[in-house]
C-alpha cells in the first residue's frame, strides 16, 4: 500500500490503470502522477500514444479546421465548449501529446488570435483588454504550459498580466465589461472578487517552477492564499451576488471556468498548506464523497456540450477519482 492510500475506503488504482479506450488519459496520468513513472517508461509512452488514438482527444482533433481553429475563425471563446479556447484547455486536461502537429497548430492559432493589446487572453471575438478575465487567463496559461509553451514569450506576457492584475502592481482600472483586479475582482461576479477565478489564476502561477517565479508572481500567490483562506474552503461562501453556487460542492471534470472544493483543496495543498487546520474541513468533505471502493462520482459534467462526452454523470468517475488521489498523494509527500 502506498503511504497515502490509508485514507481510502478501497483501492481504486487497478481501476484507474486498466486500459480504457474511452478515457485513455486516466491510465497515463495514474502511471505518471500516482506511481511516479517517468515519461520514457514504456508503459507511460504506450499510454500517451493511446490518448492520441482513442477517446475524446481524437474527436476534438477531428473537428479542427486546417488553419488550427475550431468552429469559426477569430478569438475562439464562443461558442462555449466547442470553439478554440476550450479545445486547448481540454487537450491539456486530457493529456494530449504536445508534440502532435495538430495540437501545436491549435496552440499557435490561439496565441495568434486571442491575445489583447495588454498581453492577456481575451474572451472577445476580436480580443480587447475589456475581455480579459482571471479564469480564462488562468486556464489558458496552465494549459499552454502543459502543452509545451511554458517558455513562449506570449505565455510569459499573459502570466505577467495575471500576476499584476491580482496584486494591482500597476494602475489596473476596473472595466465594466471585463476584469481587472486587484484581488480577483471580475465583472462577471458583479465586480466582486471571484473564488473561481482565484483558483484558476493560482493554477497558472503554480505551473511556474518556484525557482522561476518573479517577485510579482510570488506576491500574487501570497494574495491567492490570503483570499482562498478568507473563507472556509469547505463552505466556499466567497463573494457572490445571490446564493452561493452549488457547483462548489459538485465534483466534476473538466471544470472549465467554474471551480469546486476539490480544486480549492488541490491548489492550497500545492501551495504547501496541506496541514493547515483551515483546510481540514474541506479535505474531510472531499474524503466523505468517496464510495466504499475508494471512488468518486462525476457530479458535474458537460454532457452533450463537448465534441465527445467524458463519462456518465452520477456514476463513479475515473477522472474525479484521479483528481482526488493526486491531492492525497501530495498530502502524503508533504
Amino acid at each position: 500500500m502506498l503511504d497515502w492510500q490509508h485514507r481510502l475506503n478501497g483501492d481504486p488504482l487497478p481501476w484507474l490503470l486498466e486500459p480504457d479506450p474511452d478515457n485513455p488519459g486516466v491510465r497515463y496520468f495514474a502511471l505518471r502522477d500516482l506511481l511516479d513513472r517517468p515519461e520514457d517508461d514504456p508503459e507511460v509512452r504506450s499510454a500517451r500514444s493511446a490518448i492520441m488514438a482513442t477517446g475524446p482527444v481524437p474527436a476534438i482533433l477531428d473537428a479542427q479546421y486546417p488553419d488550427g481553429f475550431w468552429v469559426k475563425a477569430g478569438g475562439g471563446y464562443s461558442p462555449k465548449y466547442r470553439s478554440t479556447v476550450w479545445q486547448i484547455f481540454f487537450l491539456a486536461e486530457l493529456g494530449a501529446d504536445p508534440s502532435d502537429a495538430r495540437v501545436r497548430r491549435g496552440c499557435e492559432y490561439l496565441l495568434g488570435h486571442s491575445i489583447a493589446s495588454n498581453g492577456a487572453f481575451s474572451a472577445n471575438q476580436k480580443p480587447v483588454p475589456s475581455g480579459c478575465i482571471h479564469c480564462l487567463n488562468g486556464n489558458l496559461i496552465h494549459a499552454l504550459n502543459r502543452l509545451g509553451y511554458d517558455g513562449d514569450p506570449r505565455v510569459q506576457a499573459a502570466l505577467d498580466w495575471q500576476a499584476r492584475a491580482i496584486t494591482g502592481a500597476e494602475s489596473f482600472r476596473y472595466i465594466k465589461s471585463g476584469v481587472p483586479g486587484p484581488g480577483f475582482a471580475c465583472s462577471a461576479n458583479q465586480g466582486q472578487p471571484c473564488g473561481w477565478g482565484a483558483n484558476k489564476a493560482m493554477r497558472a502561477l503554480l505551473s511556474v517552477p518556484p525557482e522561476s517565479r518573479t517577485p510579482n508572481v510570488r506576491r500574487a500567490i501570497e494574495a491567492g492564499v490570503e483570499f482562498l483562506f478568507s473563507r472556509d474552503p469547505a463552505v466556499a461562501d466567497y463573494p457572490y451576488t445571490g446564493r452561493d453556487s452549488s457547483t462548489w460542492f459538485k465534483l466534476g471534470f473538466p471544470l472549465t471556468y467554474w471551480s469546486d472544493v476539490l480544486e480549492t483543496t488541490a491548489v492550497l495543498v500545492d501551495l504547501g498548506y496541506g496541514d493547515d487546520p483551515r483546510l481540514a474541513a474541506a479535505l474531510q468533505l472531499v474524503l466523505s464523497k468517496q464510495d466504499d471502493q475508494g471512488r468518486w462520482k462525476l457530479e458535474n459534467a458537460l454532457a452533450g456540450k463537448m465534441w465527445a462526452d467524458i463519462e456518465a454523470k452520477r456514476q463513479p468517475s475515473k477522472w474525479v477519482t484521479l483528481r482526488a488521489l493526486r491531492v492525497l498523494k501530495r498530502l502524503g509527500q508533504a
